[in-house]
């Protein structure tokens, strides 16, 4: 027969409260004010793109167009987890809400780019006269736009990256462990700021390649340069969106199983030869909280729940763990 002892608990004084911090605030306050930016830009692009009869320029005002809705939708996001934040319908707090809009500006992002792709192509087989010296005047204009909004967001990226370290949210003092992935560098970013970034960037990107295809159509007669520069943008970004699509996916489907967090449960858990995990479950409820659900099988008789809390408190990214202990007597 088995011994089973089950505990539900929170090992590292776990509140609901979605922590909305500084680092959070900053963000809202950048992608906002980048949204009314984008918008108005926005409307200048498309308006002279068909003005001056350029596909270029008439692709990156739509794709503009997508940026700010998407941007907006960032905002939006911020708000809405600030909110909600201590409705406790949200099991784990509100910080999926902001991994939604990230996951929905990169989809935004990749049929935008779709339809550049088709536009573009039209024009190579429909070429119209353009209007070049005009053309070329808001494209510079719609980039230095784009660097001015990547600046506002570069810099709340910046203060989340500082803030983010400087504050867990946890109510007693843990030795950080940093993760494999942390040693090489990488951390778990706002991936809602990410989206936004990913947009003004890519915006950045298609205008500079406006720039070049218009200024080699009027310089040059290359006029097959600004269809193909549509095309070239296009792939950039679908590129851009798909890595977003990817690295958001993995947080809402819960695909956390091959991250360097559960091997050091593993490697807390089993650390003497009389104990093993028979079943274990992680998955992600913060930039860089975790929570788990794990079920031992230990020869130890005197082994507890509440001895595996503390050998887990020693990192502090859990921060919820529900754990099954069964007891087996010796030689069996």
């Amino acid at each position: 027969m088995s011994n089973t002892e089950r505990l539900d608990d929170t090992i590292s004084g776990w509140t609901h409260e979605h922590v909305f911090d500084t680092s959070n605030q900053a963000a809202e306050r950048g992608t906002r004010l980048v949204m009314w930016i984008t918008a108005v830009m926005m409307t200048v692009e498309i308006a002279t793109g068909w003005l001056f009869n350029s596909m270029a320029l008439l692709a990156d005002g739509w794709h503009m167009s997508s940026h700010a809705l998407a941007i907006g939708l960032s905002a939006f996001a911020y708000s809405a987890a600030r909110k909600y934040a201590r409705d406790t319908r949200f099991a784990f707090g509100t910080w999926k809400i902001e991994i939604l809009a990230g996951y929905t500006s990169a989809v935004f992002l990749l049929g935008i780019a779709g339809l550049m792709a088709f536009s573009s192509v039209e024009r190579i087989f429909s070429p119209q006269p353009i209007h070049y010296r005009e053309a070329i005047v808001i494209a510079v204009l719609g980039l230095a736009v784009n660097v001015v909004c990547a600046l506002i967001l570069g810099k709340a990226h910046h203060h989340d990256h500082h803030g983010h370290h400087g504050h867990h949210g946890h109510d007693h003092h843990h030795h950080h462990h940093p993760h494999a992935g942390e040693a090489h560098g990488e951390h778990h970013h706002d991936l809602n700021l990410k989206a936004a970034y990913v947009h003004v960037v890519a915006d950045a990107a298609t205008s500079l390649l406006a720039v070049a295809a218009l200024a080699g159509g009027w310089l040059l007669g290359w006029t097959w340069l600004d269809p193909f520069m549509g095309i070239v943008g296009a792939v950039l970004v679908a590129v851009w969106a798909r890595k977003l699509i990817v690295e958001t996916g993995k947080v809402l489907l819960d695909r956390e199983m091959d991250a360097p967090v559960v091997e050091e449960i593993r490697e807390v858990v089993e650390g003497d030869a009389c104990t093993r995990i028979a079943d274990l479950h992680v998955w992600r409820v913060g930039r860089q909280s975790y929570s788990c659900a794990l079920s031992v099988v230990t020869r130890d008789p005197d082994l507890t729940a509440t001895q595996l809390r503390q050998r887990l408190s020693v990192h502090e990214e859990i921060v919820h763990s529900t754990i099954e202990i069964h007891h087996r007597q010796i030689g069996r």
